[in-house]
């Protein structure tokens, strides 16, 4: 019996990173990609973003481990920022990045002229829902592209069926969604002045709203309405897991998890849990597979709205919550692991908890494992009852050693 993969190829898993510590964390815990950056030029404003010092750090960092970077160049800028624009390709290029990811044709025109040595990723911004506009941009030097949100994987699969094989196609596989057509909104900019395709999203699709159509009586929205409105647009996060075997079936080359605005805990879970559940697949001896059980409970361990699978199976079901915009948060960080010795995990606390709580521990390349504390000690080797003070170090008495970096949970 030929195995699964040997009809299919396993994609590659692209992570994002806000900041260095974000993208060493993504590359510790099984990255194959990671998507970051600069102060310029990217389309997330909020999170720290990578200096130029950071930029070349990072490509040594994931490069040393054989992790691929590419940076984010997928503004729509504006006139006043073109004449920064070739000097920052110039810097990507000579420092070895993998790929630029850009939208604008412009800057994809000056990419070819001043990064010729980097390739080239067409961002979802592009709005690319056919094989005649994928194949445009590979004549146009595109290396991959990254296609609409609003696709179906079984509107993918044609697609790779009328595109040059040499020509890569990635997608979202997990993360926020976006009320908008192919990741453009004006909605920010209208409302607020910040404008969504430079990097800086109000996200008012989370906010609260009334709705009143007076014109078509009898035609009803179906809506959850109370005296606080309704969040007609807050779309639930999007969490492909359990269909990786779907996606790579219909010809997708890299799978992309959304949030470089998200914390270092969310960057561990996620790629840690895909990381996982594509070895699985990888791995697996038959014709069919079933996502890790382990792995779609850890994506539950994470800051989470109701999940869903989007598009890809067409018209989206259960694809939005009307009653608020808040977050699932079942979980916590109680401690990160310092490192190991004499018997006994080394941690610097995060939030309190009390000796006697079950501690779940995300270890890179591990399935989850609990860590009991009935026995919890200070730094000075007195036992203690709670830990409460921030940074405070603890000791946890545990039979085998532990990675520094790993992180302890708790259920809250």
């Amino acid at each position: 019996m030929n195995t699964l993969t040997e009809k299919i190829k396993v994609p590659e898993l692209l992570c994002p990173a806000g900041d260095l510590t974000r993208l060493k964390t993504a590359v510790d815990f099984g990255a194959d990609a990671v998507y970051i950056a600069g102060e310029e030029f990217g389309m997330r404003t909020a999170p720290q973003n990578f200096t130029r010092d950071d930029l070349v750090k990072a490509v040594e960092y994931a490069h040393k481990r054989g992790v691929k970077i590419h940076i984010t160049c997928n503004t729509l800028p504006h006139e006043d920022e073109l004449p920064r624009l070739p000097d920052f390709l110039r810097f990507i290029n000579e420092i070895g990045a993998d790929a630029i990811i850009a939208s604008d044709m412009g800057v994809i025109d000056l990419i070819g002229k001043y990064a010729k040595d980097t390739d080239l990723h067409i961002s979802v911004q592009s709005g690319i829902v056919n094989s005649a506009a994928a194949n445009t941009f590979y004549n146009m030097g595109a290396k991959r592209v990254v296609l609409a949100r609003e696709l179906s994987l079984s509107e993918i699969k044609e697609i790779r069926q009328n595109i040059p094989k040499t020509l890569e196609i990635e997608s979202f596989v997990h993360g926020a969604m976006c009320i908008s057509s192919s990741a453009r909104c004006l909605l920010s900019s209208y409302m607020t002045g910040r404008d969504a395709n430079r990097g800086d999203c109000a996200q008012p699709c989370r906010w609260s709203y009334s709705l009143m159509e007076a014109t078509r009586p009898g035609q009803f929205y179906d809506i959850t309405e109370d005296s606080k409105g309704t969040y007609i647009l807050n779309a639930n996060d999007l969490c492909m897991a359990p269909y990786l075997d779907k996606m790579a079936a219909a010809g997708i080359d890299s799978l992309k998890i959304e949030g470089r605005a998200k914390t270092d805990y969310y960057v561990a879970v996620t790629t840690n849990a895909y990381r996982g559940a594509l070895d699985s697949l990888k791995n697996c001896g038959g014709d069919t597979w079933t996502c890790p059980e382990w792995v779609t409970e850890e994506l539950n361990k994470i800051s989470h709205r109701t999940y869903s699978t989007g598009f890809y199976f067409g018209k989206p079901q259960n694809a939005q919550t009307y009653k608020d915009a808040g977050y699932i948060r079942d979980w916590a960080l109680a401690a990160t692991v310092l490192g190991y010795e004499d018997g006994m995990i080394i941690a610097s606390l995060k939030n309190r908890f009390e000796s006697g709580t079950d501690l779940d521990c995300l270890e890179a390349g591990s399935v989850p494992f609990c860590v009991n504390t009935d026995n919890l000690y200070n730094e000075e080797n007195e036992k203690i009852t709670l830990a409460n003070k921030p940074t405070m170090v603890i000791k946890i008495p545990f039979e085998k050693a532990v990675k520094p970096g790993s992180m302890l949970r708790m259920k809250v």
